[in-house]
């Protein structure tokens, strides 16, 4: 048993810095919503600087994803990750202008995917694979404890009010971003560890080789590696020519852009309903409190249910459920509720996807297989701001959220039809 602690130590640093960075990512992404608007933007452009935030991951995301899968030891690229994040915040509580916003709102989107690909490769690297959904579950879960605690953090640091362009206003926005800036450096001692991720985690906790493992211990006995073997060198095109892999990352991207929305438009939304930032940052948390909440019975409910009808229902769940909570912020207890019956079926998606792809790919290929996984999930983050600015700008903000909701709706028929 203390041999089962000591190799598991490398999963719970993993999660603790994935809670702070993620903690000072959601703070920091609703704030700079009300920055933009603080300086007259529109929606149009609201949803551009949303866009930017995934332009370089788009580019770089394959790349990132075979550097992580080369890497001996992860936790010095996770560290990075956190320090880009870092510096992102710290760009946008100087911006001045717009386009400065959307800038730094890029190197934030880099920080972030650089912390994300390391991490799910540590994942799929040094967990066995039944162990995966367990693994994927928790960091996950700590993705959604950030998502809860970041916006409610930043909606408490504006307050009740929306200032409407004052010295106190401008400032209470410049001191959040700066406190998420400082949130998201907290994670780097946790990675730069003596015992950092790589210690303990040759073998998962049930002592079974990893994948990753198998296919090294294979290579030592003078087998050659499987993706010399049988599938070559882990392409772009390979990966997405395996069965399942693009049904997979549509859904993914489908899931991961209505967490974008929701933080970049429900803000626009509540302005116009003379709804508070409190309100929205306590609504924002509510939703991921609920996908903690069903992150935490992931591994209960698959081995239950199956992973399949556990994505069909995410994506049908949060689509029907994420319909209403622009139709009723005036009620903050009924949208609160929507938001978490929605939150519920968003956070069983991402872990399961992760999954999903990790295991229809051959085990070396597992890392750049979950980069184009994030790649695609960027390519989302880039097209569907955009074309929610586009609906927002004709339609108002709640348009943007119904934009995304026939999206998830519509993965959920392509993954309902498909044999």
């Amino acid at each position: 048993m203390p041999q089962v602690r000591r190799q598991g130590a490398w999963l719970w640093l993993l999660v603790a810095a994935a809670l702070l960075s993620q903690t000072a990512l959601n703070l920091v992404r609703p704030v700079t919503t009300y920055k933009l608007l603080e300086l007259e933007a529109s929606a149009f452009t609201v949803g551009l600087v949303a866009a930017a935030y995934a332009v370089l991951p788009l580019v770089s995301a394959m790349w990132l994803g075979r550097l992580a899968s080369r890497a001996g030891g992860l936790g010095r690229t996770v560290a990075i990750g956190a320090a880009v994040l870092g510096i992102g915040a710290a760009g946008l509580a100087l911006a001045p202008n717009a386009a400065l916003v959307g800038a730094a709102s890029a190197v934030l989107g880099m920080g972030h995917l650089v912390f994300t690909i390391a991490g799910q490769s540590a994942v799929a690297r040094y967990a066995p694979d039944d162990q995966l959904d367990k693994g994927f579950g928790w960091f996950t879960a700590a993705y959604s404890a950030g998502q809860m605690a970041g916006p409610l953090a930043g909606g408490l640091m504006l307050g009740a009010g929306s200032g409407g362009g004052s010295p106190e206003w401008s400032s209470s926005i410049t001191m959040a971003l700066w406190v998420g800036a400082a949130m998201s450096l907290a994670a780097l001692p946790l990675m730069l560890l003596p015992s950092r991720l790589t210690a303990g985690a040759q073998r998962g906790a049930g002592g079974e080789a990893s994948g990753s493992e198998r296919a090294a211990a294979g290579e030592a006995a003078g087998e050659p590696p499987l993706a010399e073997t049988s599938t070559g060198r882990a392409t772009l095109a390979r990966i997405l020519r395996v069965p399942g892999v693009g049904s997979h990352m549509a859904a993914s991207l489908a899931l991961l852009a209505m967490l974008d929305i929701l933080i970049a438009f429900l803000p626009l939304v509540a302005e116009g309903a003379g709804v508070p930032p409190a309100v929205v940052g306590a609504l924002l948390a509510v939703r991921g409190g609920a996908s903690i909440l069903s992150r935490a019975f992931l591994p209960w409910l698959s081995r239950r249910l199956g992973r399949r009808a556990l994505l069909l229902a995410s994506l049908y769940g949060a689509a029907a459920a994420l319909v209403a909570p622009p139709l009723t912020l005036g009620q903050p207890l009924l949208a609160g509720a929507f938001l978490f019956v929605g939150g519920l079926f968003l956070g069983l998606g991402q872990p399961i996807t992760m999954t999903l792809v990790a295991t229809a790919v051959p085990a070396p290929w597992r890392g750049p297989a979950l980069a184009v996984r994030l790649m695609g999930n960027r390519a989302g983050q880039v097209a569907m701001p955009l074309a929610a600015g586009v609906a927002a700008s004709g339609l108002g903000p709640a348009a943007a959220i119904w934009l995304c909701c026939g999206a998830l709706a519509l993965s959920g028929a392509e993954k309902a039809f498909r044999r």
